[in-house]
């Protein structure tokens, strides 16, 4: 049994703006396990892809720059080549890049084995998108979020405002629907619920309601003491 099936591990899949990061940043505290942004990680891929002019038609030199990716995690900010970028990688266009590569199955791929080591003891909450159906298909907990367009540019907008930086809500709902139906019809790894999910729609619920609900189901799971 590999190790990402050896210790506990809750997954939380669901498209961007339904409040997994920080459903993900309570759980961890809650539980002290371990914490894995599959987001962060295809999001600094795409702009070490923008930031070397590696074209996005260039597989080849995509996997080399996924095998080699000089990300780390550090608390709640992300480093790429030792440069703090936790702002630079939550822009609009790198997220559009980041939706992108993630469509190419060789980078996947080889994105695959350094998601799986994150999950040691004491345990993993991994946020993603195909966290519970491809990286951890035997999690112990897997939480499917999800909200309609239109909330989730809401709160993207709030967001961006509270950034100091105007946007366009009809052209963030286009964005959003555009990126859902491209994760959601790619051939590997597309966007859905695993069929043990439990599904959860942030769309009427704050974020403590939504923290609560999924608290209480780790207690169901006896993975909180």
């Amino acid at each position: 049994m590999s190790t990402s099936q050896t210790v506990p591990v809750v997954t939380i899949d669901g498209p961007s703006g339904v409040g997994k990061g920080t459903l993900a940043q309570y759980l961890t505290c809650k539980t002290r396990f371990h914490l894995l942004d599959s987001g962060a990680i295809y999001r600094a891929l795409a702009f070490g892809a923008i930031k070397h002019a590696v074209d996005l038609s260039d597989v080849a030199g995509l996997v080399k720059l996924a095998e080699s990716l000089p990300v780390e995690f550090v608390a709640t900010s992300i480093l790429f080549e030792g440069d703090d970028v936790t702002s630079s990688v939550r822009t609009e266009e790198v997220a559009a890049v980041a939706s992108k590569v993630a469509a190419i199955p060789e980078v996947r791929a080889a994105l695959l084995a350094r998601q799986k080591a994150f999950a040691k003891s004491p345990g993993l909450v991994a946020d993603g998108r195909d966290m519970g159906t491809v990286v951890f298909p035997q999690a112990n907990l897997k939480l499917y979020l999800t909200a309609s367009a239109e909330v989730r540019a809401e709160r993207r907008v709030k967001q961006l405002k509270n950034q100091g930086v105007n946007a366009n809500i009809d052209q963030i709902i286009q964005d959003i629907k555009e990126r859902d139906e491209r994760d959601s019809n790619r051939t590997t790894a597309p966007l859905k619920p695993a069929d043990d999910a439990i599904v959860i729609d942030t769309s009427d619920l704050d974020v403590e309601q939504v923290c609560r609900k999924a608290e209480s189901l780790l207690w169901e799971r006896g993975l909180l003491m």
